[in-house]
């Protein structure tokens, strides 16, 4: 079978709303699977680790390959739980298309509109499934109408459900050519987003069924309108309809163009998962968009670093699968033995990266870096320390370096080492610090103790301060140290990180010095005048200077914080607390006492909309208090709040709102 088109597509959900399930049923509709899995029994082909077995939850992305007809689809299964939201964002960048699974019983839940959000800030195509129709409680026209008010307001249902929420629940899909009424509402639908269109529907002719779903085929792949399934992952029903949704309105994005010709054919891509196979060997999972990319090819990856700097590193690729292409026409999960070289918009297997991480952007060994950039999202927003239970010598050490290992996969948690041999771990939520100490249990056989999770907070420059010491004639500086160091400290754009320029000659000291005079900075900047660390700021080196042989690179390790510290006093800091953006749900007669708890807990209120059925509250809350939010709001509300939030930056505090960072 000859593939034409790749398309990568995420399928995406509140937990236990049924994407794996979802997924399963896709791969053995089409035939890539002989055996259809189960969720409960914990053998899907998606949910591959032991925690994700146990818990019946995706922790980290999946990839699965089915083919209908000349399109390969490759199913990126990601994470439902609000804890891995950046796992989620990280897979966003890399599809084409996306499907958002809903519960026809639970429906619009807080986590679906996170996602939903995102995917429409995103631009990018999706259709929506609404499962488990053969459920009791299941909705049809309600829920739609819920959909419209709190996921997207243009969307166009193309099935309709015979016998809804009973065993017996049939899905049928609806067609253009056989139905006016259909073709009525999908014209009136897409005539909103559409004026030529809308003048032919008003005055005519009639748009034709062709016409119609090129129109909605060409909404959907701008984003702007959401075609709508109704069926059942467990029996089957709906899912062919589906499919045809997938294949026939989700298109692969075009492939970027460089500027100059020649730049075409450089290899441009994402990691988006890393594995390690039992032998200790790194597999990175690489979407290609632009270029080709062959084993033993050499490369060069990009990466952010954790404060905002910018890492290059070399490598060459020792092995690579394409992802559902064997070569002999099989498209089954194992794929990819037969052909060697990845084309824009495959998937890849790829070994041989040691240093690769989960983010790092592929390019040419000329290190360019012009191709398409991950999205942005903030960064976690609560830190914990771990330490081995039992404490035997090197247990410390391995947990580090199992630590280490699991930051590969999701470089946010940015595990770094901590005070009396424990390690700084960062997180979004509890249930990743429940998930992180089962993965060390069953992975690595570390029992890990965690310490109460505190806010991360950040401080930033609010002006610009200069500080030097110099060496004297034949005497060291005036903190002893043989070295001359002059910095200057000034606030740079938000979120930039921390950047490091010279002001003097490159070549007026050592390398060595050079050297340790950098990272002794971004060490450094790790405590600021107010004991947390210090971003978005500029460090420039404006004096420097050594005594010959007596100099070594230990004296500028040392004189650097001092003199660094002397610079960011004068500049002056701001602490700023890390915030979370909101939405909340609530009844009618609920406001006044809502709104009284969220001020008192903090938070700003941005708008309030609604008032016939409901009230929808927007804002900002502090982070620190949205797990008191999350359990007041209850008994506010007689238990129908609907409440989702998300990290969205931060603001300006005093400091002893803060209190004393946690070491």
């Amino acid at each position: 079978m000859h593939i034409q088109h790749t398309l990568n597509i995420g399928i995406l959900a509140h937990v236990d709303a049924g994407k794996t399930s979802l997924t399963e049923r896709l791969l053995f509709d089409t035939g890539a699977i002989d055996r259809l899995g189960s969720v409960d029994a914990g053998d899907t082909q998606t949910d591959s680790g032991a925690i994700e077995r146990q818990r019946g939850i995706t922790v980290r992305s999946a990839v699965a390959p089915f083919t209908v007809g000349a399109t390969q689809v490759n199913v990126i299964d990601t994470p439902g739980h609000s804890d891995f939201v950046a796992e989620v964002e990280r897979v966003l960048g890399v599809l084409d298309g996306a499907v958002l699974v809903l519960s026809a019983v639970e429906g619009v839940q807080a986590h679906t509109r996170v996602l939903m959000r995102t995917l429409r800030e995103m631009r990018l195509p999706t259709l929506l499934f609404v499962n488990k129709i053969d459920r009791a409680g299941a909705r049809g026209e309600a829920l739609l109408a819920d959909i419209r008010r709190k996921l997207a307001p243009h969307i166009v249902p193309m099935t309709s459900v015979q016998e809804l929420g009973t065993p017996s629940a049939r899905a049928l899909p609806r067609a253009l050519d056989d139905e006016p009424e259909f073709r009525t509402q999908v014209a009136e639908a897409l005539a909103e987003l559409d004026d030529a269109l809308l003048a032919r529907v008003v005055d005519g002719p009639f748009p034709s069924p062709d016409e119609l779903h090129a129109a909605l085929a060409a909404q959907t792949r701008q984003g702007r309108t959401h075609p709508v399934h109704f069926g059942s992952a467990r029996s089957g029903e709906g899912i062919g309809a589906l499919i045809d949704g997938i294949t026939g309105l989700l298109r692969p994005a075009p492939v970027g163009r460089s500027a100059d010709p020649a730049g075409a054919a450089r290899p441009r891509g994402t990691v988006f998962a890393v594995e390690r196979e039992p032998s200790g060997q790194k597999t990175a999972y690489l979407r290609l968009f632009s270029g080709t990319l062959a084993a033993r090819q050499r490369v060069a990856l990009h990466r952010n670093g954790p404060d905002g700097s910018h890492l290059t590193y070399p490598g060459q690729i020792t092995a690579l699968q394409v992802v559902g292409r064997p070569g002999n026409g099989n498209t089954g999960l194992a794929g990819g033995q037969g052909i060697r070289q990845l084309t824009p918009g495959t998937i890849g297997k790829v070994s041989g990266l040691t240093e690769v991480r989960v983010g790092d952007r592929l390019t040419d060994p000329a290190g360019r870096d012009d191709g398409p950039r991950p999205p942005h999202f903030p960064a976690p927003t609560l830190r914990t320390l771990v330490r081995p239970r039992d404490q035997v010598p090197g247990a410390a050490a391995r947990l580090h370096a199992a630590l280490q290992h699991l930051a590969e996969q999701d470089p946010l948690i940015h595990a770094a080492p901590g005070p009396e041999g424990s390690t700084s771990v960062l997180l979004y939520g509890e249930i990743q610090k429940e998930i992180l100490a089962a993965t060390l249990a069953d992975d690595f056989g570390i029992e890990a103790v965690f310490a109460p999770s505190h806010t991360v907070y950040l401080e930033r420059p609010v002006g610009v301060g200069e500080a030097h010491q110099s060496l004297g004639r034949r005497a060291p500086s005036p903190s002893g140290f043989w070295a001359t160091v002059g910095l200057r400290v000034e606030p740079a754009r938000r979120n930039s990180g921390v950047a490091f320029r010279y002001e003097t000659e490159r070549g007026a000291l050592p390398h060595a010095f050079h050297t340790a005079i950098e990272e002794t900075v971004h060490s450094a900047l790790r405590s600021g005048p107010r004991g947390w660390a210090v971003t978005d700021c500029t460090v420039t080196l404006t004096r420097s200077g050594f005594a010959g042989p007596v100099s070594t690179a230990g004296d500028f390790r040392g004189l650097t914080p001092l003199v660094l510290g002397q610079a960011l006093e004068r500049a002056g800091t701001q602490l700023y607390e890390p915030c979370h953006t909101f939405d909340v749900d609530i009844p009618l007669d609920a406001l006044p006492a809502v709104t009284s708890c969220l001020a008192a807990l903090g938070a700003d209120l941005e708008e309030t909309a609604g008032g016939t059925t409901s009230w929808l509250v927007k804002g900002v809350i502090p982070a620190s208090r949205v797990r008191s939010a999350e359990h007041r709001l209850p008994g506010l509300t007689r238990g129908e709040a609907l409440w989702w939030s998300r990290p969205s930056g931060d603001r300006p505090i005093s400091r002893s709102a803060a209190g004393t960072p946690g070491r």
